[in-house]
């Protein structure tokens, strides 16, 4: 009787050890199965260290989850700082001056046509130069911080002539720094002395080169904070195809740090049909 007592719990046990053991199998098939479903990573992170779990029978691996992947590009930079490469000449003297201006016009709008090219160079060239007869502009091309305006007139029916091609150029920072004359794109009428940007001094030679036909060559030296002639040559005789020319011109009275040196002819049909600018800075 005893070992029949004895046998029935041994048989008893093993079916609960045989219970037990099953549960286990079932929970670690669970736990599988999470462990599998959650297991993705992100695209382009390397794999997460491992952590390894061992269950009766198997082993499982469980994988931490992963860290952020650090970012593969750097923060975009703000706006560069505009470096202003030229001569000012016109309106401003200085990007002190230019700014001066920007604070006006954010706090009351005013004289908004120095955010305009074509308006800028128009006043330049009526307004400063006096060369009231050139008031068209004729074609403007704007790319980035500098900008290329056509001016010129119309004489009777015929179609727009060109006067001068003048070269504007931002000044200052921000998105509301204002256009700056800077100097002219040159072709029939040129100034290739003084050098751009030269040091000089009075009297100054200018020269360059000419073409038409019976032209008369004006010099005027002039400064944007006075807006009078500092000094005239008039005139030297000029035609041909690129035919050299020459002057010298006095002047006096100079205090910006870079004046104007403005060669013109005309004559035709009126009195100024073509114009150059060149910028010097001023001995001291």
């Amino acid at each position: 009787m005893a070992d029949n007592g004895s046998q029935r719990t041994i048989g008893l046990r093993a079916k609960w050890a045989i219970v037990l053991a099953s549960l286990a199998i079932v929970a670690v098939a669970a736990l599988t199965v999470v462990v599998l479903d959650d297991g993705g990573e992100p695209s382009g992170t390397a794999p997460a260290p491992s952590a390894t779990v061992t269950q009766p029978g198997r082993t499982v691996t469980v994988t931490s989850t992963p860290k952020p992947a650090e970012p593969t590009t750097k923060p975009t930079a703000g706006p560069s700082h505009r470096e202003f490469r030229y001569q000012p000449l016109w309106p401003f003297t200085s990007e002190s001056a230019a700014a001066a201006w920007q604070e006006a016009y954010r706090s009351g709008g005013k004289q908004p046509w120095h955010l305009d090219a074509g308006q800028t160079a128009l006043s330049f060239t009526t307004g400063f130069l006096g060369f009231d007869e050139i008031g068209l502009v004729v074609s403007k091309s704007v790319r980035g911080d500098e900008a290329y305006v056509s001016v010129g007139y119309r004489a009777e029916k015929n179609p727009p002539s060109v006067a001068a091609v003048i070269h504007l150029a931002r000044l200052g920072q921000g998105d509301d720094a204002p256009w700056e004359v800077v100097g002219t794109r040159d072709r029939t009428l040129t100034i290739t002395q003084p050098r751009y940007g030269a040091l000089a001094g009075s009297p100054l030679t200018v020269g360059g080169r000419i073409t038409g036909v019976d032209e008369s060559i004006r010099v005027d030296v002039r400064q944007a904070s006075t807006g009078e002639r500092l000094g005239t040559s008039c005139c030297v005789p000029g035609g041909g195809e690129r035919q050299p020319w020459s002057a010298q011109v006095t002047f006096r009275g100079a205090t910006d740090p870079a004046i104007v040196v403005v060669a013109s002819t005309g004559g035709h049909y009126q009195e100024v049909e073509a114009f150059a600018v060149t910028a010097v800075r001023t001995a001291d």
